[in-house]
Protein backbone atom coordinates (compact mmCIF):
# COMPACT_ATOMS: atom_id res chain seq x y z
CA UNK A 1 0.00 0.00 0.00
CA UNK A 2 1.29 3.72 -0.39
CA UNK A 3 1.19 6.23 1.97
CA UNK A 4 0.20 10.02 1.29
CA UNK A 5 4.09 10.79 2.46
CA UNK A 6 5.19 8.34 0.33
CA UNK A 7 3.29 10.40 -3.15
CA UNK A 8 4.68 13.46 -1.77
CA UNK A 9 7.94 12.70 -1.98
CA UNK A 10 7.80 10.56 -5.12
CA UNK A 11 6.27 13.09 -6.53
CA UNK A 12 9.13 15.35 -5.38
CA UNK A 13 11.81 13.21 -6.20
CA UNK A 14 10.73 13.25 -9.32
CA UNK A 15 9.42 17.31 -9.31
CA UNK A 16 6.29 16.98 -10.50
CA UNK A 17 2.92 18.94 -9.42
CA UNK A 18 -0.17 17.32 -8.22
CA UNK A 19 -1.71 18.23 -11.59
CA UNK A 20 1.07 16.30 -13.69
CA UNK A 21 0.70 13.16 -11.58
CA UNK A 22 -3.07 13.29 -12.13
CA UNK A 23 -2.50 13.49 -16.38
CA UNK A 24 0.31 10.58 -15.77
CA UNK A 25 -1.89 8.23 -13.86
CA UNK A 26 -5.01 9.35 -15.93
CA UNK A 27 -6.87 10.70 -12.66
CA UNK A 28 -8.74 14.00 -11.58
CA UNK A 29 -6.64 16.49 -9.69
CA UNK A 30 -9.43 16.61 -7.36
CA UNK A 31 -8.56 12.74 -6.75
CA UNK A 32 -4.43 12.97 -6.27
CA UNK A 33 -5.52 16.05 -3.32
CA UNK A 34 -7.52 13.73 -1.85
CA UNK A 35 -5.17 11.14 -1.93
CA UNK A 36 -2.51 13.17 -0.48
CA UNK A 37 -4.38 14.56 2.21
CA UNK A 38 -4.69 11.44 3.34
CA UNK A 39 -3.37 10.12 7.32
CA UNK A 40 -0.97 7.33 6.65
CA UNK A 41 -2.29 4.65 3.77
CA UNK A 42 -3.96 6.29 0.65
CA UNK A 43 -7.62 5.04 0.65
CA UNK A 44 -9.50 4.67 -1.97
CA UNK A 45 -10.53 2.80 -5.73
CA UNK A 46 -7.99 -0.29 -5.82
CA UNK A 47 -8.12 0.43 -9.81
CA UNK A 48 -7.65 4.19 -9.32
CA UNK A 49 -4.53 3.31 -6.42
CA UNK A 50 -2.81 1.32 -8.85
CA UNK A 51 -3.14 3.87 -11.66
CA UNK A 52 -0.82 6.11 -9.02
CA UNK A 53 1.54 3.28 -8.80
CA UNK A 54 1.87 2.39 -12.31
CA UNK A 55 2.66 6.03 -12.97
CA UNK A 56 5.56 6.22 -10.61
CA UNK A 57 6.83 3.03 -11.50
CA UNK A 58 6.85 4.22 -15.12
CA UNK A 59 8.60 7.17 -14.10
CA UNK A 60 11.22 5.13 -12.70
CA UNK A 61 10.41 5.59 -9.08
CA UNK A 62 10.47 2.41 -6.66
CA UNK A 63 7.97 2.70 -3.71
CA UNK A 64 9.21 0.36 -0.76
CA UNK A 65 6.96 -0.57 1.65
CA UNK A 66 7.69 -0.55 5.11
CA UNK A 67 8.70 -4.00 5.71
CA UNK A 68 9.80 -4.25 2.13
CA UNK A 69 13.62 -4.52 0.78
CA UNK A 70 14.58 -2.44 -1.71
CA UNK A 71 14.66 -4.50 -4.97
CA UNK A 72 17.09 -1.83 -6.63
CA UNK A 73 20.03 -0.69 -6.42
CA UNK A 74 21.92 2.40 -5.72
CA UNK A 75 21.04 4.75 -2.89
CA UNK A 76 18.05 5.51 -1.69
CA UNK A 77 15.82 7.39 1.53
CA UNK A 78 14.27 5.23 3.84
CA UNK A 79 12.45 6.96 6.90
CA UNK A 80 13.53 5.56 10.22
CA UNK A 81 11.42 4.17 12.92
CA UNK A 82 9.04 6.58 14.62
CA UNK A 83 10.84 6.55 17.69
CA UNK A 84 14.76 7.22 16.25
CA UNK A 85 13.02 10.40 14.63
CA UNK A 86 13.92 13.84 16.87
CA UNK A 87 10.46 15.61 18.06
CA UNK A 88 11.87 19.16 17.40
CA UNK A 89 13.59 19.37 14.06
CA UNK A 90 14.94 22.93 13.10
CA UNK A 91 13.04 25.42 10.95
CA UNK A 92 13.08 26.06 7.66
CA UNK A 93 15.54 28.35 5.78
CA UNK A 94 13.67 31.75 4.69
CA UNK A 95 12.86 31.44 0.85
CA UNK A 96 15.64 32.00 -1.50
CA UNK A 97 18.23 30.85 0.98
CA UNK A 98 18.96 26.97 0.83
CA UNK A 99 20.15 25.22 3.65
CA UNK A 100 23.78 23.70 3.40
CA UNK A 101 23.76 20.30 4.20
CA UNK A 102 27.49 18.13 5.07
CA UNK A 103 28.58 16.78 2.22
CA UNK A 104 29.43 12.55 2.60
CA UNK A 105 32.58 11.32 1.37
CA UNK A 106 32.61 7.64 -0.85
Amino acid sequence: MITAAQMRAARALLGIDQQTLAELAGVSLPTIQRMEASEGNVRGVVATLMKVVGAFEAAGVELIGETTPSIGQGRGVRMKERAAVPVAMSAPPPPGKKRSLPRATD
